[in-house]
């Protein structure tokens, strides 16, 4: 796909990860809509990106906001869903486990109320990570959730073509997610990627890139794209 000229639109498109893929697009040439729920936290952007707003778990209000904006060509969801619940299982409290799965449902509506007007030769990407399939001690939630964003791909690509989908699944990211600054940060860091094989955390701009190799490679579908530093060799 060449996206010079494409529309895309970006969930979670106003910081981190979606918001360094809508930059990488833009810059390609192609037209952008950046959504998120606070799409102001994105601040200044460049030409190209248009911010809106909306909330991936109301489906009324997301199918309303898919027919606003159709015809389009590429759909991403980068949208982290929220609260995370973290810690041992037997003791995790299970209304947080529960809440986690707001990823999933916000991925899953957004295929299927965004997809019938996505153009045939089209793109979806998500984002699950590297959890999914590497799940260490105190990321049960990270990885179940991951593994069934993975499985929701697998299972409708066949039912989406000639449109494709695929999942990129980072690693480590230094994103503003992790609200540690300064040295803390830094430390933070080095400490959870003192065991890969590409030791330090990567960037948002390294997993954007990842999704545009799977927007633009007409021939990848239904699979999933890993970014993390070689995290599931280690």
């Amino acid at each position: 796909m060449d996206v010079a000229g494409k529309k895309a639109i970006i969930f979670g498109g106003t910081s981190g990860i979606g918001l360094a893929a809508a930059k990488q697009l833009a810059e390609l040439g192609a037209q952008v809509i950046a959504v998120s729920r606070n799409p102001e936290k994105a601040g200044d952007v460049p030409a190209g990106i248009t911010l809106k707003k909306c909330d991936v778990l109301d489906r009324e209000a997301l199918q309303a906001f898919f027919e606003a904006c159709a015809p389009y060509d590429i759909l991403v969801n980068a949208a982290t869903g929220g609260k995370r619940a973290l810690g041992p299982f037997l003791e995790m409290d299970m209304d947080g486990y529960q809440a986690s799965f707001a990823k999933l449902w916000g991925y899953a509506n957004v295929v299927r109320y965004g997809a019938g007007q996505l153009a045939d030769d089209g793109c979806i990407v998500l984002v699950s990570g590297a959890p999914a399939r590497k799940t260490r001690p105190g990321q049960v939630a990270l990885g179940s959730v991951g593994g069934a964003v993975e499985a929701l791909v697998r299972g409708i690509t066949r039912e989406l073509a000639p449109k494709r989908i695929n999942v990129v699944s980072p690693g480590v990211i230094d994103t503003p997610m992790i609200p540690k600054q300064g040295q803390e940060r830094a430390e933070y860091y080095a400490k959870t990627t003192a065991g890969n094989i590409i030791p330090r955390a990567g960037t948002p701009d390294e997993v954007a890139m990842g999704i545009l190799f799977v927007i633009q490679n007409d021939f990848v579908t239904g699979t999933t794209v890993d970014v993390d530093g070689g995290l599931l060799l280690s």
